[in-house]
């Protein structure tokens, strides 16, 4: 019998099981090491939970993290969110993102964005805008392009 997944705030002490699902994904892993060359160390994503400038919510399947999402409160910008590959295709994906933009609309905001592949060939490229997000026409310095989502035209399911 499968057991059945829980979603739920994300706590500080989630922060090590996220590095390492994060290195995990099928698209886009970055391992640990690759992220703290970018700056984000488990000290910082810590440290950003407990003042509270990164809200999140992971998906437990047992005692498992499956998956999360987090957001950056100052600036609406959605900036992960990542699932371990043997779960995709169950809506938790979409069910995670619609958490945390909740969460950044509590925090007043009513346009959101993120970094998105370019590629079209890209799992992430069709699934956020099926889901109402749409192109800002600019990039990041990454070369992701920045999608917007208006949360007073589209609020989140």
């Amino acid at each position: 019998m499968p057991v059945p997944l829980e979603y739920r705030a994300a706590l500080v002490a989630d922060v090590a099981e996220c590095l390492v699902l994060r290195g995990l994904t099928r698209q886009n892993a970055i391992s640990a090491a690759g992220l703290a060359r970018l700056g984000i160390s488990a000290e910082s994503w810590r440290a950003s939970m407990q003042d509270g400038s990164l809200p999140g919510f992971v998906c437990l399947s047992g005692a498992r993290i499956v998956g999360y999402c987090f957001g950056e409160r100052a600036t609406g910008e959605v900036a992960v969110l990542a699932l371990v590959p043997e779960f995709e295709g169950q809506g938790i994906a979409r069910k995670l993102l619609g958490l945390v933009m909740q969460a950044l609309a509590g925090a007043g905001h009513t346009e959101l964005f993120l970094g998105c592949s370019a590629n079209p060939g890209s799992r992430s490229y069709g699934f956020y805008r099926h889901l109402g997000w749409r192109s800002l026409g600019r990039f990041d310095q990454r070369g992701d392009e920045i999608l917007g989502y208006s949360l007073a035209a589209n609020p989140p399911s």
